[in-house]
């Protein structure tokens, strides 16, 4: 497909069905390091969800499964394609750092990958109807459809290409139609994802990207009868909002994480610091799975502070177009603000700043607090940005009560070797998913992930999981 037909598809989805966006209806994009405007996008109105959602519902695809096998393929070829592209997009509307946006392209393109292939697999599955004397000599069938009204999706700013892609290829190889609102912070990437699938051959009414202000168009998302299901990646308070107003839809809500690193007394140290200072500062420490406490056994908590503050202080961070840099900005200058300030509050309460808290505008240097306290407030709600907070801690019961003291329960991660203390923390801390030795945030683009508490309903995402939420199962029985 050449430029300009991409161009008018482009064209034909932000405008919804051809309606033309007035001019003074549009949302700035602005690049968190600056501060400069870098695009606009239209502002849509509350007509124009009815219309993408209605277009939605009413388009019946015929892709085959080798068909979506195809598109999907071709789409992450021309995301690799496009890597420095939609990197540098992804670091001007994020202020992510180009090392992290380059590697966000990568895990998208194997999301693509991944979901291409499971297009291919045949769902069904067979029983025998004669296995007891109550039976009879029958098979009963199932098959998987696509819902048979349009999926919401709704995705937050801290990965604007890969939240984005986890919630729409799934939806592309089981032949829904999806009408995806991205951030309105982080629109772009959103876009040039929906450029991508059209030019691979996705037909338009299958996607459509809706970009406006939440507190105008979301209410139309969630309780319109044009949807079946609404997925979200986000904050609590809005996950609670949606589950209270999205009634009688299916709702799949991936919402924050306080996740801990637990140090044991025989941890490799060296290795123990090095994953909590790549938890805590990648992608600005903007990540539900960042590493968000620290929790160290007090006969080693002395020898690991001291790694990682060597390891953080060795960090660069600065302008995020900069490719030597390790870290960029947060979100904004607002979210900044907030860590600063939760951090200032530990202090007052006794705990010790042996790194950072540094803010210039919406750069916020990595920052190591020690001496922290269970009950400060910069460890028990979720602080979503490059902070390290050191907890002591004597004993594997008092290491598991602090773990499972906060209201969340999306991962954690456990720094030992001993399979008896392994064994315990995989049964009893309260979270989606236990990775030892490696980060919270450790997974494949195809395995379930998700949590409990307050970081969600139990419902999993990822490739295979979002696929079969995505879907209705139907049952039907032939007598051979």
């Amino acid at each position: 497909m050449n430029a300009p037909a991409v161009e008018a598809i482009r064209r034909e989805s932000l405008r919804i069905a051809g309606e033309k966006v007035h001019r003074d209806r549009v949302i700035e994009v602005t690049y968190p390091f600056t501060g400069e405007v870098i695009a606009t996008v239209p502002k849509a109105t509350i007509d124009d969800v009815r219309r993408a959602l209605r277009i939605a519902r009413e388009f019946k695809s015929s892709l085959t499964r080798h068909d979506r096998y195809r598109i999907l393929m071709r789409a992450g070829e021309l995301v690799a394609q496009r890597k420095d592209e939609i990197s540098r997009t992804i670091t001007l509307e994020s202020g992510l750092s180009r090392k992290d946006s380059l590697y966000e392209v990568g895990r998208a393109s194997d999301v693509l990958l991944f979901a291409a292939n499971q297009a291919l697999v045949d769902d069904g599955q067979i029983f025998s109807c004669d296995l007891t004397p109550h039976g009879k000599s029958r098979k009963v069938y199932t098959l998987k459809e696509p819902l048979l009204g349009a999926i919401v999706a709704i995705t937050p700013f801290n990965h604007p290409l890969n939240q984005v892609i986890h919630k729409v290829a799934p939806a592309v190889a089981t032949n829904n139609r999806i009408v995806l609102k991205p951030s309105e912070k982080t629109p772009l990437a959103a876009l040039i994802l929906a450029d991508i699938l059209y030019e691979a051959g996705l037909p338009p009414e299958m996607l459509s990207v809706v970009t406006g202000d939440p507190a105008e168009i979301a209410d139309e998302l969630l309780t319109s009868d044009d949807v079946d299901l609404v997925t979200f990646t986000g904050g609590v308070a809005i996950g609670k909002h949606i589950a209270a107003r999205a009634v009688y839809k299916r709702q799949i809500l991936e919402l924050g994480g306080n996740d801990p690193l637990i140090v044991m007394e025989d941890a490799d140290i060296e290795e123990a610091a090095t994953l909590a200072a790549a938890g805590s500062y990648k992608n600005s420490g903007q990540r539900c799975t960042a590493v968000k406490r620290m929790l160290v056994h007090e006969s080693v908590a002395d020898q690991f502070t001291e790694l990682l503050l060597e390891k953080t202080l060795a960090l660069k961070y600065g302008d995020p177009m900069d490719e030597s840099m390790d870290m960029g900005t947060v979100i904004d200058e607002a979210a900044a603000k907030h860590f600063e300030a939760v951090v200032n509050e530990a202090i007052a309460q006794g705990a010790r700043l042996l790194a950072g808290n540094v803010r210039v505008g919406a750069l916020y240097s990595p920052t190591v607090l020690d001496r922290v306290d269970p009950d400060m407030r910069v460890v028990r709600q979720e602080t979503f940005g490059p902070v390290s907070p050191i907890i002591r801690f004597g004993s594997i019961d008092e290491a598991i009560r602090i773990s499972n003291g906060t209201a969340y329960g999306l991962s954690s991660a456990v720094c030992t070797n001993r399979l008896d203390y392994i064994t315990r923390f995989v049964r009893e801390l309260h979270v989606g998913t236990v990775n030892v030795r490696e980060v919270p945030g450790y997974r494949l683009e195809m395995t379930p992930f998700g949590g409990i508490k307050d970081s969600g309903l139990g419902y999993k995402e990822g490739v295979l999981e979002a696929m079969k939420s995505f879907c209705n199962t139907k049952t039907y029985s032939l007598p051979w």
